[in-house]
C-alpha cells in the first residue's frame, strides 16, 4: 500500500507581528455582545408628565338675615325685633341647622329723638335646599323691616384640600395610563414608579374670570350662583418608571 506523503505548512513571524495580534485577540475576546434592549445597561426607565384636572360646587352657603325697628321708645324697638329673631330663629331650628352654625348679633343706638335697633342672624348651610326653603318662608311671612340677603357660596378649607388630592392623584394615574402604553408599544414591562413629581398646580374659581357685580348676582339663579363658585384645580404631574429586565421577569415567575 503506497503512503502518500503529509504537507504541513507553517510561518515565522517576527516579534512586532506576534504583538499586533495578541492585541487583536485580546480585544475580540473582551468585546461586550450586543443587547437586545433599546434602552442602555442602568438607564432602564421611562419618564413621562400628565395632567387632570378637577371641578367641585361649593359646599357650604352664608345667609344673613337683618331685622331692624326704629321707634320712639326703646322698648318698643327692641320688642319688635326680638318678636321677629325669635320667630326666624325658630325657622331656622325647624329646617334642622345646628345651633353652632346659627350666629345672632344685635346693635341698638339712638338715632336723632329715636331709638334703633337691629339683629343681624348668619346661618351656615350644608343643604342648599333647605337654604330655599327657609329664604322662601321668611320672605312670605315676615314684612319688609327683615331684609333676606343673597346667599354667599363658598367651600371649607377641607373641601379644597380634598380637590387638590384628587387633581393630584388623577394626574399620577394618567401618567401610568400613558406610561403601561408606552411600555407596550415598545414591548418593554413597566416597574414600580422611582419618582413622583406634582410640578404644577393651578386653582380657578367660577365659570369666567370676570368678577361679577352685585346687580349681576342679584339677577343670577341659585344654580348659576353655584357655578360661579364652583373650584377647579389642575394638577401636572411627572413620574419616572423602572422597566423590568427580563432576568427578574423570569425570577417572579
Amino acid at each position: 500500500m503506497a503512503i502518500t506523503p503529509a504537507q504541513v505548512f507553517a510561518a515565522l513571524l517576527s516579534d512586532q507581528e506576534k504583538s499586533k495580534r495578541c492585541r487583536t485577540e485580546r480585544c475580540l475576546v473582551k468585546s461586550p455582545t450586543p443587547s437586545s434592549s433599546p434602552f442602555p445597561a442602568g438607564e432602564r426607565e421611562v419618564q413621562v408628565s400628565a395632567s387632570a384636572e378637577v371641578s367641585a360646587p361649593p359646599n357650604r352657603a352664608r345667609l344673613c338675615v337683618l331685622v331692624s325697628s326704629r321707634k320712639e321708645a326703646a322698648a318698643a324697638a327692641k320688642s319688635s325685633v326680638n318678636r321677629r329673631l325669635d320667630y326666624i330663629v325658630q325657622s331656622v331650628r325647624a329646617h334642622g341647622v345646628r345651633e353652632d352654625s346659627v350666629t345672632v348679633t344685635k346693635d341698638f343706638r339712638r338715632v336723632e329723638n329715636a331709638f334703633q335697633m337691629e339683629a343681624e342672624v348668619c346661618i351656615i348651610f350644608s343643604d342648599f335646599g333647605k337654604m330655599e326653603n327657609l329664604c322662601n318662608l321668611l320672605v312670605e311671612k315676615l314684612d319688609s323691616s327683615v331684609v333676606v340677603g343673597l346667599p354667599q357660596f363658598f367651600h371649607t378649607t377641607e373641601a379644597v384640600e380634598t380637590i387638590r388630592r384628587q387633581a393630584c392623584l388623577r394626574a399620577v394615574a394618567n401618567c401610568r395610563r400613558k406610561a403601561f402604553e408606552v411600555c407596550r408599544l415598545l414591548g418593554q414591562t413597566l416597574g414600580k414608579p422611582l419618582l413622583v413629581r406634582e410640578e404644577e398646580t393651578k386653582e380657578s374659581e367660577g365659570l369666567t374670570t370676570e368678577a361679577p357685580s352685585s346687580d349681576n348676582m342679584r339677577s343670577l339663579t341659585i344654580q348659576q350662583q353655584i357655578s360661579n363658585a364652583s373650584v377647579t384645580v389642575c394638577s401636572k404631574v411627572f413620574v419616572t418608571f423602572e422597566l423590568k429586565s427580563k432576568d427578574n421577569l423570569k425570577r417572579n415567575n
